[in-house]
């Protein structure tokens, strides 16, 4: 068990970590949407390319030109969000481990 001469967590500590626990999941998950939609135009292109020998380019540009278009709009999203997400999970990497830092019992929770 716990040794008994250490002071209890405060209430208040543990509702901060979770606090900073929820919004570093909010973190990863805006990591993941930007990856998710970075993936898509990649895709799209990919098959714009394997299929180019079916099509002449000129003759198809009224949709090409807007798909890529579109496409690179979603490449900047996705950049991003994945920009986003990766400074605030180090945002949060660093709370946490003040946190962490000034606890030790949290530390030993949070190993």
């Amino acid at each position: 068990m716990s040794d008994p001469t250490e002071a209890p967590l405060d209430m208040l500590v543990i509702q901060e970590m979770q606090l900073l626990l929820a919004e570093k999941r909010t973190a990863l998950s805006t990591l993941r949407t930007g990856i998710a939609i970075f993936a898509f135009p990649l895709s799209v292109l990919s098959v714009l390319i394997a299929t180019s020998k079916s099509y002449e380019v000129h003759a198809v540009m009224q949709w090409l030109l807007p798909t890529i278009v579109i496409n690179f709009g979603l490449i900047g999203l996705a950049v991003y969000l994945i920009v986003r997400g990766l400074g605030k999970l180090r945002h949060y990497d660093h709370l946490i481990g003040e946190y962490k830092r000034r606890h030790p019992q949290l530390a030993r929770l949070l190993a």
